[in-house]
């Protein structure tokens, strides 16, 4: 999964960013499966930058609905 630019962000509607946040979040809980079971190898950099798309997606859904 790619890295989402804040640019991206800003331009999608409300009910696409809880798409890609949910869609996000999964693929964050995959990657959390795989490390817990140890075959997380070359994808275990990606935890963070996951995790900060998924903030970045959340503060601008709550700017949205102010």
């Amino acid at each position: 999964m790619a890295r989402i630019s804040t640019k991206t962000i800003r331009e999608l509607g409300e009910a696409d960013l809880r798409d890609k946040i949910s869609e996000t979040r999964a693929h964050l809980a995959k990657l959390r499966v795989d490390g817990a079971k140890g075959i997380l190898r070359k994808e275990s950099g990606k935890l963070k930058p996951l995790r900060r798309d998924i903030a970045r997606m959340l503060t601008r859904l709550n700017e949205v609905k102010k």
